[in-house]
């Protein structure tokens, strides 16, 4: 028996004692998240059809995550991963509405990277406000490369919105302030515009490029080349939609080589990963068993691909421990030797997940409870609190629609596509995860800081003041500003 517990002590140690080799170890960080993908959407993942070896690559040299978690929508990932808490804890309860606006009292990991002596940099989407106070330049990022809004070319009323006229081919882009007009396909804009970056800053400081691509979400387009090889084979929408990830992937595949050629791969650590569930159509395709897509809160519409390489010091691996988009803040900070205040710590719903980098099966926090809500509620209307939601607790899901009486509950181990339910059998954990989602729910209500915001929005997208502001009129997009638009800038 004492033999055992030494061994058990000596292996605990040891894995500690792995995962302190990487704290404080201040890798350059590259985290790609694409828009859109689903968790099916890449042949590392079973995908029948679509070929990304370059994504495949980064899956097979790396350490992989089995059962990570994001939110169902774009803006409440993107949140959740700047913060390390759940979206609406800072105030993200949809994607438009200025319910997307990322809380201004929030801290996000890169204005702690940033305090830890990195340089910082965004290309690609952003999604967390576009009125001058919620951009990333005021967020912790030194570098911002974006287009506006959910998408490149969309318009909402009030506050979230692209600039006028743009679309995916030669987009016009937000850059340090002044918008610019970009000759080719929006993805590789964003990689190529990334990669001067990265060539300016290497091995002054360390890095962290957050490279948010605006593929593959709707509407879709993409390269002719990039789509031919799917043309025939899946309907016409999908073909576009995997022509776009194939291009995603030739791009991951460029931007390794540079690094190589940079002498920067081995100290370089790349993490690649979707936002959400995937696009409905694409789902029915290929879904790796799972049931739900976007916008859903069952298993196909909150598991991502968490791929995670970094040559000098990650083994390739696969980890089956229950993690999420909230994790990478400590993360990052943590291999960043970044110091977090108390205060700040003290709200991190997430854990360092450097423990499972360097040993996959290292000791987790099992009894962790991961909510999902994908709110989108109405205008006016009061938070819907069983307004689709799920809970994840070790291997079990359990989940609720609105206008349903009761939970479900299902074994996602045995059973990843929500087919049995077993709520009647085991009233126990029934009990004890409807207890923990009544207490969230209280904490959260008086933090859903938006909920009126759209009363007061502006009358005019700011993207598109901004825009008709720098060229006090048509701009490269020769979209005029409307009659009687105020060409000063507000004070």
């Amino acid at each position: 028996m004492r033999k055992s517990c030494f061994i058990v002590l000596l292996l605990l140690l040891t894995g500690w004692a792995d995962a302190a080799e990487i704290a404080g170890a201040r890798p350059n960080i590259i985290f790609i998240l694409t828009d859109d993908l689903g968790y099916g959407d890449a042949g590392c993942t079973g995908n029948p059809i679509v070929k990304t070896p370059n994504i495949d690559r980064i899956y097979a040299e790396g350490v992989r995550f089995s059962d990570f978690r994001v939110s169902p929508t774009c803006s409440p990932t993107r949140c959740a991963i700047m913060t390390g808490r759940h979206e609406f804890h800072s105030g993200v309860t949809h994607t438009i509405n200025e319910r997307e606006r990322m809380s201004l009292s929030a801290t996000t990991i890169a204005q702690v990277l940033q305090s830890a002596g990195y340089k910082t940099g965004i290309f690609g989407k952003w999604h967390l406000g576009d009125e001058p106070a919620y951009q990333p330049g005021r967020r912790g990022f030194d570098e911002v490369f974006i287009h506006g809004g959910g998408g490149i070319g969309q318009g909402y009323p009030g506050t979230c919105g692209d600039a006028p006229g743009n679309a995916y081919f030669n987009p016009v882009i937000l850059h340090n302030g002044t918008f610019e007009k970009t000759r080719g396909f929006c993805t590789d804009v964003f990689f190529k515009q990334a990669l001067q970056w990265i060539e300016q800053v290497k091995g002054k400081q360390p890095f962290f490029c957050y490279l948010a691509t605006n593929a593959a979400h709707a509407p879709l387009s993409c390269p002719p080349q990039y789509e031919v090889p799917y043309k025939g084979r899946v309907v016409p929408l999908v073909s576009t939609f995997y022509g776009m990830i194939a291009n995603i992937d030739e791009n991951v595949g460029t931007l390794l080589d540079q690094l190589k050629q940079w002498g920067i791969d081995d100290n370089t650590l790349i993490i690649f990963m979707n936002d959400n569930g995937g696009f409905d159509l694409a789902c029915k395709i290929w879904n790796a068993g799972m049931k739900g897509s976007k916008n859903t809160a069952h298993n196909g519409g909150t598991r991502a691909m968490s791929l995670w390489r970094w040559p000098a010091a990650l083994k390739p691996a696969t980890c089956d421990a229950l993690t999420a988009h909230i994790d990478l803040f400590p993360t990052f900070a943590e291999l960043a030797g970044a110091k977090i205040p108390p205060d700040l710590a003290a709200k991190l719903e997430g854990f360092s997940v450097a423990p499972l980098l360097k040993d996959p099966a290292a000791p987790w926090h099992d009894e962790r409870i991961l909510l999902t809500h994908v709110g989108r509620w109405a205008n006016g209307a009061p938070p819907d609190k069983y307004g689709q939601c799920s809970l994840r607790y070790q291997r079990y899901l359990l989940y609720r629609l609105s206008d349903q009486s009761s939970w479900e509950l299902y074994d996602l181990k045995a059973d990843p596509g929500e087919e049995h339910n077993l709520v009647s059998s085991n009233r126990e954990l029934l009990t004890k995860l409807n207890a923990a989602y009544d207490v969230w729910w209280t904490k959260t209500l008086p933090l859903l800081e938006n909920e009126q915001a759209y009363k007061t929005a502006p009358r005019m997208n700011p993207f598109k003041a901004m825009y008709w502001r720098q060229y006090k009129g048509p701009g490269p997009n020769n979209v005029p500003p409307p009659a009687g638009f105020d060409f000063k800038v507000p004070s």
